[in-house]
């Protein structure tokens, strides 16, 4: 039996650790014979020579991972052991049989790989339903995605989460999130304030879900660098977005051109969602709504996806979904 400390230097051991260790325990559910004892910096370790190298090898390893993103995450541990299971002596491999029950719990709760970041004070924001899991899904597959349901199904929500998730990866360069400001329409003028004063009201749903997500002084930073933009759908017009994740809310109360303005704003190296509601629509005629007419018109394009989320989705209130069945909702 060897003993041995680890000591971390030069680097955060939350990072390392993870929110609530969660890091460090996915880790240690590879070597169930080793006890690890981590306090601050200092990793104290004690069981087999082979062992606790291995451990330590693995630490450094996350650590260079670390040093490429912002953030680690229990796949970045997985893919440390996976293409060499079969070379790790068996006391150092992720046996089920052999993991403590808190562990066990952490390793095979099947919401851990349906994690999309954990935000502000460690809120951790998952995909919750079969949609949303779908989503996330087809972000990796396709460019474009329409995500279509009613209220309180996570659609926005979700959606952010994978912009913010992408831009802490380093995926992309900046975010866009845009809506239309049909309450508004033309008497922006009457209202009190300037512009942005004017139309803060409109786009607070997205703040609010950027507010879950990167603490208040950054999310400020990021804004005032432009890294994070969030503007009407009239200020798209004529831009080029690339290398961007790009997010239009409430599409149901765009019109065909509009629509099409915006999608086609799409530059290279870019993501673009686009959420809508087709029985909230706010146009004075419903019928210039383009959403429905756009969708069918793209629908059969590759790398193009659209997802109909159902009130099954909502997360709100049990209610809520009960509310929306009354009125007519899917």
């Amino acid at each position: 039996m060897a003993e041995k400390k680890i000591q971390l230097t030069e680097i955060d051991p939350v990072d390392i650790y993870g929110v609530n260790d969660r890091i460090l325990n996915h880790l240690c559910s590879y070597f169930p014979t080793l006890k690890v004892n981590a306090r601050g910096t200092t990793i104290k370790l004690k069981g087999s020579y082979k062992a606790i190298n291995s451990f330590e090898n693995a630490i450094d390893t996350l650590i260079k991972i670390r040093l490429t993103k912002r953030h680690l995450n229990l796949d970045d541990v997985d893919s440390i052991f996976e293409p060499h299971l079969n070379n790790l002596e068996k006391s150092v491999q992720p046996s089920s049989a052999m993991r403590s029950p808190a562990v066990k719990r952490l390793s095979q709760t099947p919401a851990d790989k349906d994690l999309i970041l954990i935000g502000v004070n460690g809120k951790e924001v998952y995909a919750r339903t079969s949609n949303q899991k779908k989503l996330v899904e087809k972000y990796a597959k396709s460019d474009l995605i329409f995500a279509l349901g009613p209220a309180g199904t996570g659609k926005t929500y979700t959606a952010i989460a994978l912009a913010v998730r992408a831009l802490q990866n380093n995926e992309v360069r900046r975010l866009v999130l845009t809506r239309p400001a049909v309450e508004a329409g033309e008497r922006l003028g009457f209202l009190p304030g300037d512009l942005k004063e004017k139309l803060d009201p409109y786009l607070q749903p997205l703040y609010d879900a950027l507010g879950d997500m990167i603490a208040p002084a950054k999310l400020k930073q990021l804004m005032d660098e432009g890294v994070i933009q969030i503007a009407p759908l009239a200020y798209m017009r004529g831009r080029t977005l690339e290398g961007a994740f790009v997010i239009l809310d409430e599409a149901q109360n765009t019109s065909l051109t509009q629509l099409k303005m915006f999608l086609t704003r799409m530059g290279n190296n870019s993501k673009f969602i686009v959420t809508g509601d087709m029985t909230q629509i706010d146009l004075p005629n419903k019928n210039d709504s383009g959403l429905a007419k756009g969708i069918e018109l793209l629908k059969k394009i590759r790398g193009i996806s659209i997802i109909n989320f159902t009130t099954s989705d909502i997360v709100r209130h049990p209610l809520v979904s009960k509310i929306v069945s009354a009125f007519g909702g899917k």
